[in-house]
Order: C-alpha cells, then structure tokens, then sequence
C-alpha cells in the first residue's frame, strides 16, 4: 500500500513540475533556455548567438532568456543533438553530424558540391532549405529554425600542401561523416574522424597531422598555434543550423514561438553579414601571427573528391542531389 501510494505521489510530483516548467513567467523569473555551441567566444557562430539570445529577451518582453554556452561546454555536436531530441539542450549550432541523425544531410558535406556562396545561398533558401528543416523535424524530432552562412572550409598542416599527391600519408581530423571520410580518402589523404573537442590536442601530440575548417573557426579555436600552413582549398561551403529541440518549442505558446522564429531570422541576418565580413580580417591577424597562406590551384582537388559524389548521391537521396546540382 505504501509502495503503491508513493508511486502516485511521485506521478504528482512530476506533474506539477512540467506545469511549472511550461508556465513563460513566474515568480521566479523568467525562463531560462539554453543555447550550446562548439566554437570559441570570437566566432561569428558565438556572436551570432547572443545576437538571438539578446533578441529572444527582447521580443519575449524578458519572459525567456536564452543561456550561451560556447566551446563545447553542454557537449560536443552529437551531444546536443542528443540533447534536443529529449529536451535537455534547447538550442544548438550543429552542421555536418546532422547527416547522422538524418542520412540526406551527408550530402550537404560532399566537398565541391556548392560551386559558390550564391550557389549555397540558393540552397539553403529556397525549397530545398526547407524540405531539408522539415525532413529533419519528421525524423529526428529536430525543429531548423534557420541555416547560417558559413565561409569555406580550409585545410592546415605543418607542411605546404599544394597538390592530392602531397596528402599522401597525412593524418587529417574529419568531421564523423561519412562523405568526408571518403572524399579525403580520395584525395589522398588519411582521414581520422573525431570530435572536433579533440582536435587541439591531438595536433600538439602529433596523433593528427591536419585538419579543415573555416577560417574564422580555426582562428577562434586557436588552431594557428599548432598548425603553420592554411591551404586556401575552398573545399567546402558550409552551413550551421540554428535547431531548436522540439520537446522546448511544444512548451511554449504561440506568442513566444512567434517571436523565437523572428529572433531566428534576424540573428540570421547577422551572423550572415558578420561571417564574411571578418574573414579578411581574421586572415591578416593570422598572417601577423605567422600564419602562411598557400594558394592551391583548386581543379585536381576537386575532381579527385567529385569521384565520391555519385556513390553518395545513390546511397542516400539522388533527387536532393540533382536538386542541389539543378539549383541556379
């Protein structure tokens, strides 16, 4: 009997405290979501952060404050997707490792597969962009508020790299996808899938030789100080998704969905603005720094990694390819 009534008194507690974890503003204050991220605090990602995080007070009235964490303080990308997906993470940045929870978006990672930033742009903002948020709210219970621009991905190392044929042997850090591992592994090179938290100090301890990331994100992860060459390969034009977990957006009233869509938007607008403005200004305090910035000619990279292209369009969506491909 009094196991049994416990067990209901348990259930009580549990109640009344989703009641109150669903209430927008009580005596106690406002309430307190959290954002993670993996970059460093001077990366567009962190910025472009407490843009939205600013903006959601605002529009709220201060009924919810979005929380920060940078560096991978709530967890690494899969953590927080992780987290989304049961409500212990309210808002991440992921990109590439959303391919692991939604298969199609391995091919956003082929590198050379956006000719342009325009290219990506059009992608990412027309109805492939949506199909692509709404596919990943139907699989993974991941709701895309928006997708930001990010600058293309470049490679470093401790020796100039100028063709395939100098990748040969080289240990480079690749996201946990599997169209990069196997791009890389056709150029040449000798990839090495890890979390990108142990990057830093796998390239001190020499357990990678390499790694490729856009600028701005190498700069801020302070990458510069184990890594003496940037090769300008433009391999990659990326995205970041500003996701929200779908446990958090069903807690909240159509008011403060409303105004979390907007602060998305407008965040948006910023960090699109800010992601490519400062990369010529990062690149010259690497260059200060001493930082040397190799020119590659960019065609025997590409046909190399475009010789992955076809089996990855087969194995996880032609149309979505034909699509991308297809888009002006």
């Amino acid at each position: 009997m009094w196991k049994r009534l416990a067990v209901v008194m348990v259930a009580a507690l549990l109640i009344v405290s989703a009641l109150f974890m669903t209430k927008p503003n009580t005596d106690e204050g406002p309430m307190k979501l959290r954002l993670g991220h993996i970059t460093g605090e001077s990366d567009p990602w962190h910025l472009g952060a407490l843009k939205f995080a600013e903006l959601v007070k605002e529009k709220t009235g201060g009924e919810i404050e979005v929380e920060v964490y940078a560096s991978s303080m709530l967890g690494n990308d899969r953590d927080l997707i992780e987290g989304m997906q049961i409500g212990s993470v309210d808002f991440a940045l992921p990109a590439g490792v959303l391919s692991n929870f939604y298969s199609p978006y391995a091919i956003l990672e082929l590198p050379y597969l956006f000719r342009d930033k325009q290219h990506l742009e059009n992608v990412l903002y027309g109805d492939v962009g949506d199909e692509l948020k709404q596919s990943l709210l139907d699989n993974a219970e991941v709701r895309g508020l928006e997708f930001w621009m990010r600058t293309p991905r470049e490679l470093t190392a401790n020796k100039k790299i100028e063709t395939p044929s100098d990748l040969r042997g080289l240990k480079i850090r690749v996201p946990e996808i599997p169209a990069s591992i196997a791009a890389w592994e056709a150029m040449g090179a000798t990839p090495t899938p890890m979390a990108f938290g142990e990057v830093y100090s796998s390239l001190q301890t020499g357990v990678i030789d390499a790694q490729e990331n856009p600028v701005a994100f190498t700069a801020s992860s302070k990458i510069q100080e184990v890594q003496k060459y940037m090769m300008m390969t433009d391999h990659v034009y990326g995205y970041v998704m500003l996701a929200m977990s779908e446990v958090t957006y069903q807690r909240l009233n159509e008011s403060q969905r409303q105004a979390i869509e907007e602060a998305a938007k407008e965040a948006t607008e910023y960090e699109n603005q800010l992601v490519f403005e400062q990369e010529e200004q990062i690149i010259n305090e690497l260059k200060e720094f001493g930082t040397e910035f190799v020119e590659v000619d960019k065609g025997p990279f590409e046909a190399a990694a475009k010789s992955v292209h076809e089996r990855f369009a087969n194995m996880y969506g032609r149309e979505l390819y034909d699509k991308i491909i297809n888009t002006p």
